[in-house]
């Protein structure tokens, strides 16, 4: 059952981190921490620093987000 509660964000990919974790930053300048869930793993390909990146924040936790998928360009 999909979340219906996520705030949708676009961002760019700055840093990359272990364990397909990566450091993404917004429009406004906000840097979170982006990861990819178990499922979109096999289907997403490796980001590198300057992709962009759609998100998906939960509204109780603004610090980290699902990577929903590379935004192409």
């Amino acid at each position: 059952m999909p979340r219906t509660d996520a705030i949708k964000v676009e961002g760019l990919v700055v840093e990359v981190l272990s364990d397909r974790t990566y450091r993404v930053e917004l429009a406004n300048g906000h840097r979170l921490l982006g990861f990819i869930p178990g499922k979109a793993r096999a289907g997403v390909v490796r980001l590198v620093p300057g992709d962009k990146v759609d998100l998906a924040l939960s509204p109780y936790d603004l610090s980290e987000g699902r990577i929903v998928n590379k935004v192409a360009i």
